[in-house]
């Protein structure tokens, strides 16, 4: 028999508040900088809403998972080009999630690295107003 004591609810309530609202307002916010970016960006294409929202889900998951691990095997590099190397895997995530979603194109690594640039911007910008 499972017995509930005060420190496992504690515990419990603590992992299972999840704000789900915040993350549907990120993902839009997420979305509308990367619609806002691929407007501004001529080697930057996407097709329509639809696949804004799935490639902001596909740039989170290849942030959160690839790069972490990718940073970690670059830092001897990363030190050495005083974190300039960071854009480039930046640019060869954007690349990699253009290869995965459809409907988004990215024309080459330069439009990738300048993707990066401006939608860390335009998503700050647009996070700051959301807040």
């Amino acid at each position: 028999m499972f017995r509930m004591t005060w420190g496992k609810l504690a515990i419990f309530l603590t992992f299972a508040t999840i704000d789900y609202m915040e993350i549907l307002l990120s993902w839009l916010v997420s979305a509308l900088a990367i619609l806002v970016t691929a407007y501004v960006l001529p080697g930057v294409h996407i097709a329509n809403i639809l696949t804004a929202l799935i490639t902001a889900v596909a740039l989170g998951v290849i942030n959160s998972i690839l790069k972490p691990i990718l940073l970690l095997l670059t830092l001897p590099i990363n030190i050495l080009t005083l974190g300039l190397l960071t854009f480039v895997i930046n640019a060869l995530l954007v690349l990699l999630a253009a290869h995965i979603v459809p409907g988004f194109v990215v024309e080459g690594f330069w439009w990738a690295l300048a993707f990066s640039i401006v939608l860390s911007i335009v998503n700050s910008f647009l996070g700051n107003l959301s807040k």
